[in-house]
Protein backbone atom coordinates (compact mmCIF):
# COMPACT_ATOMS: atom_id res chain seq x y z
CA UNK A 1 0.00 0.00 0.00
CA UNK A 2 1.27 3.12 -1.16
CA UNK A 3 2.43 5.56 1.88
CA UNK A 4 -1.17 8.13 2.61
CA UNK A 5 1.47 10.86 3.39
CA UNK A 6 3.48 10.59 -0.10
CA UNK A 7 -0.19 11.90 -1.56
CA UNK A 8 0.38 15.58 0.32
CA UNK A 9 4.25 15.63 -0.41
CA UNK A 10 4.27 15.25 -3.90
CA UNK A 11 2.25 18.43 -4.05
CA UNK A 12 4.62 20.56 -1.08
CA UNK A 13 7.76 20.21 -2.22
CA UNK A 14 9.50 20.16 -5.61
CA UNK A 15 10.59 17.06 -7.71
CA UNK A 16 13.86 17.09 -6.98
CA UNK A 17 13.31 16.82 -2.79
CA UNK A 18 10.69 14.05 -3.52
CA UNK A 19 13.15 12.05 -5.42
CA UNK A 20 15.30 12.27 -2.14
CA UNK A 21 12.19 11.45 0.10
CA UNK A 22 11.78 8.53 -1.99
CA UNK A 23 15.00 7.23 -2.07
CA UNK A 24 15.61 6.89 2.20
CA UNK A 25 12.02 5.96 2.03
CA UNK A 26 12.71 2.87 -0.20
CA UNK A 27 16.05 2.07 1.95
CA UNK A 28 13.91 2.44 4.92
CA UNK A 29 11.14 -0.25 3.59
CA UNK A 30 14.07 -2.44 2.09
CA UNK A 31 16.69 -2.12 4.86
CA UNK A 32 15.32 -0.80 7.91
CA UNK A 33 12.00 -1.89 8.28
CA UNK A 34 13.10 -5.95 8.16
CA UNK A 35 15.36 -5.08 10.80
CA UNK A 36 13.41 -3.23 13.37
CA UNK A 37 11.63 -6.40 15.23
CA UNK A 38 14.91 -8.32 15.70
CA UNK A 39 16.24 -5.39 17.10
CA UNK A 40 13.77 -4.61 19.20
CA UNK A 41 13.06 -8.48 21.01
CA UNK A 42 17.42 -8.77 20.96
CA UNK A 43 17.18 -5.21 23.29
CA UNK A 44 19.46 -4.24 21.00
CA UNK A 45 20.53 -0.69 19.70
CA UNK A 46 20.42 0.20 16.36
CA UNK A 47 23.33 -2.01 14.49
CA UNK A 48 26.89 -0.59 13.44
CA UNK A 49 25.57 -1.91 9.92
CA UNK A 50 23.01 -0.08 9.67
CA UNK A 51 24.55 3.75 10.59
CA UNK A 52 27.51 2.49 8.50
CA UNK A 53 24.66 2.18 5.58
CA UNK A 54 22.64 5.51 6.14
CA UNK A 55 26.32 7.17 6.40
CA UNK A 56 27.39 5.49 2.48
CA UNK A 57 23.40 7.20 1.43
CA UNK A 58 24.90 10.70 3.06
CA UNK A 59 22.81 10.83 5.74
CA UNK A 60 24.59 12.16 8.10
CA UNK A 61 25.86 15.16 5.97
CA UNK A 62 22.99 16.23 4.49
CA UNK A 63 22.58 19.78 5.26
CA UNK A 64 27.01 20.16 5.32
CA UNK A 65 28.55 22.27 3.04
CA UNK A 66 30.07 20.57 0.56
CA UNK A 67 33.46 21.95 1.21
CA UNK A 68 33.59 20.32 4.07
CA UNK A 69 32.40 16.86 2.56
CA UNK A 70 28.83 17.13 3.14
CA UNK A 71 26.00 17.30 0.36
CA UNK A 72 24.97 20.84 0.73
CA UNK A 73 21.37 20.43 1.37
CA UNK A 74 19.69 21.88 3.61
CA UNK A 75 17.23 21.43 6.91
CA UNK A 76 14.31 20.91 4.75
CA UNK A 77 15.99 17.73 3.44
CA UNK A 78 16.85 16.69 7.36
CA UNK A 79 13.52 16.68 7.92
CA UNK A 80 11.65 14.78 4.89
CA UNK A 81 14.83 12.35 6.29
CA UNK A 82 13.69 12.10 9.23
CA UNK A 83 9.72 11.39 8.08
CA UNK A 84 10.90 8.67 5.92
CA UNK A 85 12.62 6.69 8.49
CA UNK A 86 10.49 7.40 10.96
CA UNK A 87 7.80 6.19 9.20
CA UNK A 88 9.02 2.46 10.46
CA UNK A 89 11.08 3.82 13.67
CA UNK A 90 11.23 7.18 15.23
CA UNK A 91 14.41 4.89 16.78
CA UNK A 92 16.06 4.96 13.40
CA UNK A 93 15.55 8.02 12.33
CA UNK A 94 16.72 9.94 15.73
CA UNK A 95 20.22 8.75 15.12
CA UNK A 96 21.56 10.84 12.06
CA UNK A 97 18.64 13.03 13.07
CA UNK A 98 20.17 13.78 16.49
CA UNK A 99 23.87 13.63 14.98
CA UNK A 100 23.35 16.33 12.60
CA UNK A 101 20.18 19.01 14.45
CA UNK A 102 21.58 18.39 17.80
CA UNK A 103 25.67 17.77 16.93
CA UNK A 104 27.09 19.00 13.81
CA UNK A 105 24.52 22.29 13.26
CA UNK A 106 25.35 23.86 16.39
CA UNK A 107 29.28 23.40 15.28
CA UNK A 108 27.56 24.72 11.45
CA UNK A 109 25.87 27.71 12.91
CA UNK A 110 28.04 28.76 15.45
CA UNK A 111 31.63 27.24 15.02
CA UNK A 112 34.80 29.08 13.99
CA UNK A 113 36.47 27.91 10.53
CA UNK A 114 39.35 26.08 12.67
CA UNK A 115 36.50 23.91 14.29
CA UNK A 116 34.74 23.87 11.14
CA UNK A 117 37.27 22.07 9.08
CA UNK A 118 38.47 19.76 12.23
CA UNK A 119 35.27 18.06 13.17
CA UNK A 120 32.46 18.47 10.34
CA UNK A 121 33.87 16.39 7.21
CA UNK A 122 34.35 13.50 9.52
CA UNK A 123 30.73 14.84 11.05
CA UNK A 124 29.67 14.24 7.14
CA UNK A 125 30.93 11.36 6.07
CA UNK A 126 29.73 9.93 9.48
CA UNK A 127 32.66 8.56 10.68
CA UNK A 128 32.07 10.08 13.94
CA UNK A 129 29.29 11.98 16.12
CA UNK A 130 28.53 14.56 18.22
CA UNK A 131 26.38 15.03 20.63
CA UNK A 132 24.45 17.97 22.28
CA UNK A 133 24.52 18.31 26.45
CA UNK A 134 21.93 20.29 27.47
CA UNK A 135 19.38 18.29 29.75
CA UNK A 136 20.47 17.25 33.02
CA UNK A 137 18.89 15.26 36.09
CA UNK A 138 17.86 18.33 38.03
CA UNK A 139 17.26 20.99 34.43
CA UNK A 140 14.81 20.07 32.05
CA UNK A 141 12.64 22.74 30.61
CA UNK A 142 15.08 25.14 32.50
CA UNK A 143 17.88 24.23 30.55
CA UNK A 144 18.76 27.93 30.16
CA UNK A 145 20.36 27.58 33.94
CA UNK A 146 22.03 24.67 33.66
CA UNK A 147 23.79 23.03 37.35
CA UNK A 148 26.92 22.18 35.21
CA UNK A 149 29.28 24.49 35.79
CA UNK A 150 32.73 25.98 33.95
CA UNK A 151 35.03 27.85 36.18
CA UNK A 152 37.61 29.71 34.50
CA UNK A 153 41.29 28.72 35.49
CA UNK A 154 44.83 30.48 34.28
CA UNK A 155 45.03 27.81 31.38
CA UNK A 156 41.40 27.28 30.93
CA UNK A 157 38.32 26.22 31.94
CA UNK A 158 37.06 23.27 34.71
CA UNK A 159 33.79 21.52 33.67
CA UNK A 160 32.06 19.75 36.60
CA UNK A 161 28.42 18.54 36.56
CA UNK A 162 26.59 15.88 34.69
CA UNK A 163 24.17 16.05 31.56
CA UNK A 164 21.77 13.22 31.06
CA UNK A 165 19.12 12.10 28.53
CA UNK A 166 21.92 12.84 25.58
CA UNK A 167 21.13 11.28 22.34
CA UNK A 168 23.78 9.10 20.38
CA UNK A 169 25.85 9.54 23.65
CA UNK A 170 27.30 5.56 22.52
CA UNK A 171 28.37 6.61 19.36
CA UNK A 172 29.77 10.30 20.39
CA UNK A 173 33.51 11.45 19.73
CA UNK A 174 32.68 14.79 21.26
CA UNK A 175 30.05 16.64 23.49
CA UNK A 176 28.67 20.12 23.25
CA UNK A 177 28.38 20.98 26.73
CA UNK A 178 26.01 23.74 27.78
CA UNK A 179 27.87 25.12 31.05
CA UNK A 180 26.95 28.05 33.45
CA UNK A 181 29.94 30.18 33.50
CA UNK A 182 28.68 33.51 34.76
CA UNK A 183 25.99 33.11 37.16
CA UNK A 184 25.45 37.00 37.94
CA UNK A 185 24.63 38.03 34.60
CA UNK A 186 20.93 38.63 33.14
CA UNK A 187 18.49 35.39 31.86
CA UNK A 188 20.05 34.86 28.58
CA UNK A 189 23.97 35.71 28.78
CA UNK A 190 25.12 33.09 31.81
CA UNK A 191 26.43 30.42 29.83
CA UNK A 192 28.66 29.36 27.45
CA UNK A 193 28.84 25.84 25.06
CA UNK A 194 32.23 24.10 25.11
CA UNK A 195 33.00 21.23 22.58
CA UNK A 196 34.72 18.18 24.82
CA UNK A 197 35.93 14.92 23.58
CA UNK A 198 34.17 11.85 25.32
CA UNK A 199 37.69 9.89 25.58
CA UNK A 200 38.88 12.90 27.94
CA UNK A 201 39.75 10.44 31.03
CA UNK A 202 37.64 13.23 33.31
CA UNK A 203 34.48 12.41 30.99
CA UNK A 204 32.33 9.37 31.94
CA UNK A 205 29.46 7.92 30.26
CA UNK A 206 27.61 5.50 30.42
CA UNK A 207 23.97 4.34 28.46
CA UNK A 208 20.77 5.28 30.81
CA UNK A 209 19.06 1.78 31.63
CA UNK A 210 15.10 1.23 31.83
CA UNK A 211 14.36 3.65 29.32
CA UNK A 212 10.97 2.39 27.09
CA UNK A 213 11.00 4.43 24.50
CA UNK A 214 13.01 4.86 21.66
CA UNK A 215 14.40 1.74 22.60
CA UNK A 216 16.73 1.30 19.21
CA UNK A 217 18.59 4.78 20.18
CA UNK A 218 21.48 5.47 22.60
CA UNK A 219 20.74 7.73 25.65
CA UNK A 220 23.35 8.32 27.73
CA UNK A 221 24.70 10.02 30.99
CA UNK A 222 27.67 11.88 30.55
CA UNK A 223 29.36 13.35 33.54
CA UNK A 224 32.13 16.07 33.81
CA UNK A 225 34.83 15.32 36.99
CA UNK A 226 37.03 18.73 36.95
CA UNK A 227 37.71 18.41 32.94
CA UNK A 228 39.99 20.77 31.69
CA UNK A 229 39.42 22.71 28.46
CA UNK A 230 41.10 25.28 26.90
CA UNK A 231 39.51 28.59 25.25
CA UNK A 232 39.62 26.61 21.98
CA UNK A 233 37.09 24.41 23.28
CA UNK A 234 34.47 27.62 23.30
CA UNK A 235 31.57 26.95 20.73
CA UNK A 236 30.51 30.40 19.42
CA UNK A 237 30.58 33.66 21.98
CA UNK A 238 31.52 33.59 25.26
CA UNK A 239 28.28 33.79 27.51
CA UNK A 240 26.71 33.28 24.34
CA UNK A 241 25.47 29.54 25.39
CA UNK A 242 22.16 30.39 25.58
CA UNK A 243 21.68 31.50 21.65
CA UNK A 244 23.64 28.45 20.85
CA UNK A 245 21.11 26.74 22.41
CA UNK A 246 17.88 28.69 20.80
CA UNK A 247 19.55 28.23 17.65
CA UNK A 248 20.21 24.70 17.86
CA UNK A 249 16.51 23.50 19.12
CA UNK A 250 14.44 26.10 16.92
CA UNK A 251 15.11 23.53 13.81
CA UNK A 252 15.32 20.46 15.89
CA UNK A 253 11.34 21.08 16.91
CA UNK A 254 10.68 21.02 13.70
CA UNK A 255 12.38 17.18 13.00
CA UNK A 256 10.43 16.19 15.87
CA UNK A 257 7.14 17.25 14.23
CA UNK A 258 8.30 15.49 11.72
CA UNK A 259 8.74 12.48 13.65
CA UNK A 260 5.49 12.37 14.80
CA UNK A 261 4.17 13.26 11.46
CA UNK A 262 5.78 10.04 10.07
CA UNK A 263 4.27 7.88 13.19
CA UNK A 264 0.83 8.77 12.08
CA UNK A 265 1.47 8.35 8.73
CA UNK A 266 2.63 4.51 9.29
CA UNK A 267 -0.99 4.35 11.70
CA UNK A 268 -3.29 5.86 9.18
CA UNK A 269 -1.48 3.25 6.59
CA UNK A 270 -1.85 -0.12 8.83
CA UNK A 271 -5.51 0.90 10.02
CA UNK A 272 -6.99 1.66 6.27
CA UNK A 273 -5.37 -1.78 5.67
CA UNK A 274 -6.59 -3.20 8.74
CA UNK A 275 -10.15 -1.88 8.14
CA UNK A 276 -10.45 -3.45 4.72
CA UNK A 277 -9.36 -6.63 5.38
CA UNK A 278 -10.53 -7.38 9.11
CA UNK A 279 -13.28 -9.71 8.82
CA UNK A 280 -16.21 -9.27 11.40
CA UNK A 281 -19.90 -9.19 12.16
CA UNK A 282 -21.97 -10.84 8.56
CA UNK A 283 -18.70 -11.80 6.85
CA UNK A 284 -18.26 -8.20 6.05
CA UNK A 285 -14.84 -5.77 6.63
CA UNK A 286 -14.65 -3.50 9.36
CA UNK A 287 -14.20 -0.50 7.56
CA UNK A 288 -17.88 0.00 6.81
CA UNK A 289 -18.43 1.03 10.23
CA UNK A 290 -18.85 4.50 10.55
CA UNK A 291 -17.06 4.89 13.71
CA UNK A 292 -13.81 2.70 12.17
CA UNK A 293 -14.34 5.72 9.00
CA UNK A 294 -14.34 8.86 11.24
CA UNK A 295 -10.84 7.75 12.95
CA UNK A 296 -9.59 6.93 10.11
CA UNK A 297 -10.94 10.07 8.19
CA UNK A 298 -9.77 12.10 11.25
CA UNK A 299 -5.90 10.75 11.43
CA UNK A 300 -6.39 11.55 7.32
CA UNK A 301 -6.85 15.08 8.25
CA UNK A 302 -4.42 15.60 10.88
CA UNK A 303 -2.13 14.32 8.76
CA UNK A 304 -2.41 16.54 5.79
CA UNK A 305 -2.82 19.57 8.13
CA UNK A 306 0.00 18.46 10.48
CA UNK A 307 2.71 17.95 7.02
CA UNK A 308 1.45 21.06 5.36
CA UNK A 309 1.90 23.57 8.25
CA UNK A 310 5.08 21.48 9.19
CA UNK A 311 6.51 21.98 5.23
CA UNK A 312 5.15 25.63 5.69
CA UNK A 313 7.32 25.87 8.83
CA UNK A 314 10.38 24.66 7.32
CA UNK A 315 10.17 27.44 4.14
CA UNK A 316 10.37 29.94 7.03
CA UNK A 317 12.90 28.57 8.26
CA UNK A 318 15.05 28.34 5.88
CA UNK A 319 14.33 31.77 5.28
CA UNK A 320 15.23 32.78 8.59
CA UNK A 321 11.68 33.74 9.11
CA UNK A 322 10.76 31.28 11.75
CA UNK A 323 10.13 32.79 15.45
CA UNK A 324 10.83 30.27 18.11
CA UNK A 325 7.12 30.56 19.15
CA UNK A 326 5.92 29.01 15.53
CA UNK A 327 8.15 26.22 15.92
CA UNK A 328 7.04 25.50 19.20
CA UNK A 329 3.34 25.80 18.14
CA UNK A 330 4.10 23.16 15.15
CA UNK A 331 5.72 20.64 17.78
CA UNK A 332 3.09 21.08 20.19
CA UNK A 333 0.10 21.05 17.38
CA UNK A 334 2.38 17.58 15.39
CA UNK A 335 2.87 15.64 18.16
CA UNK A 336 -0.85 15.86 20.41
CA UNK A 337 -2.44 14.68 17.52
CA UNK A 338 -0.40 11.80 16.52
CA UNK A 339 -0.52 10.93 19.96
CA UNK A 340 -4.06 11.37 20.77
CA UNK A 341 -5.04 9.67 17.60
CA UNK A 342 -2.58 6.56 17.84
CA UNK A 343 -4.73 5.52 20.57
CA UNK A 344 -7.94 5.29 18.93
CA UNK A 345 -5.85 3.68 15.89
CA UNK A 346 -5.13 1.58 18.15
CA UNK A 347 -8.71 0.86 19.44
CA UNK A 348 -9.97 0.26 15.82
CA UNK A 349 -7.73 -2.51 15.10
CA UNK A 350 -7.79 -4.64 18.91
CA UNK A 351 -5.98 -6.85 20.55
CA UNK A 352 -3.72 -7.05 17.76
CA UNK A 353 -2.30 -3.75 18.07
CA UNK A 354 -0.77 -4.56 21.30
CA UNK A 355 1.64 -7.04 19.13
CA UNK A 356 5.20 -5.74 18.50
CA UNK A 357 4.93 -6.99 15.27
CA UNK A 358 2.12 -4.81 14.34
CA UNK A 359 3.86 -1.90 14.85
CA UNK A 360 1.45 0.52 16.07
CA UNK A 361 2.52 -0.27 19.84
CA UNK A 362 6.13 1.02 19.14
CA UNK A 363 4.84 4.36 17.48
CA UNK A 364 2.36 4.81 20.49
CA UNK A 365 5.11 4.82 23.42
CA UNK A 366 7.70 6.27 20.65
CA UNK A 367 5.18 9.76 20.27
CA UNK A 368 5.45 10.21 24.22
CA UNK A 369 9.45 11.78 23.39
CA UNK A 370 7.42 14.23 20.71
CA UNK A 371 5.91 15.52 23.21
CA UNK A 372 8.47 16.35 25.95
CA UNK A 373 11.64 16.45 23.80
CA UNK A 374 13.01 19.74 22.12
CA UNK A 375 10.78 20.73 25.17
CA UNK A 376 7.95 19.88 27.06
CA UNK A 377 4.88 20.71 25.16
CA UNK A 378 3.50 22.28 28.65
CA UNK A 379 6.72 24.36 28.98
CA UNK A 380 6.36 25.33 25.47
CA UNK A 381 2.85 26.34 25.79
CA UNK A 382 4.23 29.36 28.26
CA UNK A 383 6.59 30.29 24.99
CA UNK A 384 4.37 30.38 23.18
CA UNK A 385 1.34 32.15 24.09
CA UNK A 386 3.77 35.26 24.70
CA UNK A 387 2.86 37.30 21.60
CA UNK A 388 -1.14 36.25 22.11
CA UNK A 389 -0.82 38.36 25.53
CA UNK A 390 1.76 40.84 25.25
CA UNK A 391 1.03 42.65 28.61
CA UNK A 392 1.15 39.98 30.45
CA UNK A 393 4.53 38.89 28.69
CA UNK A 394 6.16 41.75 30.10
CA UNK A 395 4.65 41.54 33.63
CA UNK A 396 6.07 37.87 33.88
CA UNK A 397 9.81 39.01 33.04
Amino acid sequence: MERRIDHYLKDLIDEDRFTFYEAVRDFSDDVIAPQILGWEREHALVSDAAIQQMAELGLFGLPIDEAYGGQGGDHLDLVLMGIALGYHSQSVAITPGAAVSLGAKPLMLCGNEEQKKAHLPDLAAGKRMFVFGLSEPGRGSDAANPEVTAVKTDNGWRLRGEKCWSTNAAWASHVVVHALTHPDAKNGYRTTCFIVPMDHPQVHYQEMAGKQVWKQSSTGSISFDGVEVGDESILGDLQGGFKVMVTTLNGGRLFVAGLAVASLAFALDKCRQYAQERIQFEDKPIGRFQRVQDVILDMDMALESGVTWLMHACDLYLENRLERERAAKVKIECSRRASDLLVRAMEICGGVACLDEFGLIRHHDDLFVTRVGEGSNLALKTQAVRPLLPDIARILQ
